[in-house]
């Protein structure tokens, strides 16, 4: 996973509510959002759907991360 994703993620899980938490991701065509928890069951830890998919990570209204060039 890369640096910037890596920090927003382990602070969600580890330090703060995880439910706050909503993560966008390329799903075929579309975008899915689903919140964090959630996310790294589906995803299942990331092996299923890469970081390379995620376009964006947001806690509440605040975006943490969005990926360039969308």
């Amino acid at each position: 996973m890369k640096g910037r994703l890596e920090e927003i993620f382990s602070r969600a899980l580890y330090a703060d509510d995880p439910f706050l938490y909503f993560v966008s991701y390329r799903d075929f065509e579309s975008i899915a959002e689903v919140p964090l928890p959630e996310f790294v069951s589906i995803s299942e830890n990331f092996s299923v759907i890469p970081a390379s998919r995620i376009t964006s990570v947001r806690r509440g209204d605040e975006v943490l991360y969005k990926k360039s060039g969308l």
